[in-house]
């Protein structure tokens, strides 16, 4: 089985729950194009490109078989895409927390998207200065205040976006932050993040095209802080497959494998099992 982390998150996203699935079952994760790890993409990002990268990661990495893709937030529209392209290939889909109104581009998520894709190449050169490597110490050292302050420069929904951020890694196993402050550190992710974000701005509308087999079961999980009509819409992506299973995570916000990681294990593996038995 294969892990795809969100919009502009890395393999280490999955630190909480790839070794307790790994008990079970072969676990892969990997970084797309620009993040963490891997190198800088060779061609301009298209989502079409994502999805075919996700299909040459899993050719390499288990060839022939048949696979359970489980995706955080974007991830989960890539590995519908690959599910709707590929259905032979696929056993099941395991959805967290999918940001499907994202897949309705109104005039307001518009901006969000650019001013973010902005952040981000501002957040590149910042990296490349040294900044963003003394923010992040100071920020996990438990001196936030300089860094808070300078961020401010760009507007409060940026300094409340970095300590979310912030937040949502501290969740991780301590072990890993130094190599999360790392990574970030790196220009490349912050490129590779407004890449993604330009991708979701051009193309999310035509993200809802890629509509896997029904008889392809698909488990979605709900952070417990989604509004009703997000609810419906994921409780909807779950009816539309045979024996497909919707669950709210009631304790967890968007990042649902930080805020319960034993209840993505479970459903994991209860979709492992059964399709052992199909």
């Amino acid at each position: 089985m294969l892990l795809e982390a969100g919009i502009a998150a890395s393999s280490l996203s999955w630190a909480l729950v790839q070794p307790e699935i790994a008990k079970f079952t072969r676990a892969c994760a990997y970084d797309r194009a620009g993040l963490a790890w891997s190198d800088v993409a060779s061609c301009p990002r298209t989502f079409e490109r994502i999805v075919d990268e996700l299909a040459t990661v899993l050719a390499r990495v288990a060839a022939g078989e048949r696979y359970v893709l489980v995706g955080h937030s974007f991830g989960s529209f890539v590995i519908r895409a690959y599910a709707a392209r590929h259905p032979e290939r696929v056993l099941g889909l395991v959805l967290l927390d999918p940001p499907t109104e994202w897949l309705t581009i109104t005039p307001q998520r518009a901006r969000m998207l650019s001013g973010g894709r902005h952040l981000s190449r501002i957040g590149a050169v910042l990296a490349h200065l040294g900044v963003v490597r003394t923010c992040l110490v100071l920020l996990s050292g438990g001196a936030p205040g300089a860094p808070r302050r300078f961020v401010r420069v760009f507007g409060p929904t940026a300094a409340r976006t970095l300590e979310r951020l912030v937040g949502e890694v501290r969740k991780l196993p301590p072990d890993v932050h130094p190599t999360v402050q790392a990574l970030w550190c790196q220009p490349k992710c912050f490129h590779a993040m407004a890449d993604h974000l330009s991708v979701l701005e051009r193309e999310g509308v035509s993200l809802s095209q890629f509509i896997p087999p029904g008889e392809i079961p698909v488990v979605v999980i709900s952070s417990g802080n989604q509004p009703p009509e997000q609810i419906a819409a994921h409780r909807l992506l779950a009816e539309r497959s045979q024996g497909g299973r919707h669950v709210i995570a009631t304790h967890s916000a968007h990042w649902v494998q930080f805020d319960e990681p034993a209840l993505v294990v479970a459903l994991v593996r209860e979709l492992v099992e059964s399709s052992r038995v199909v």
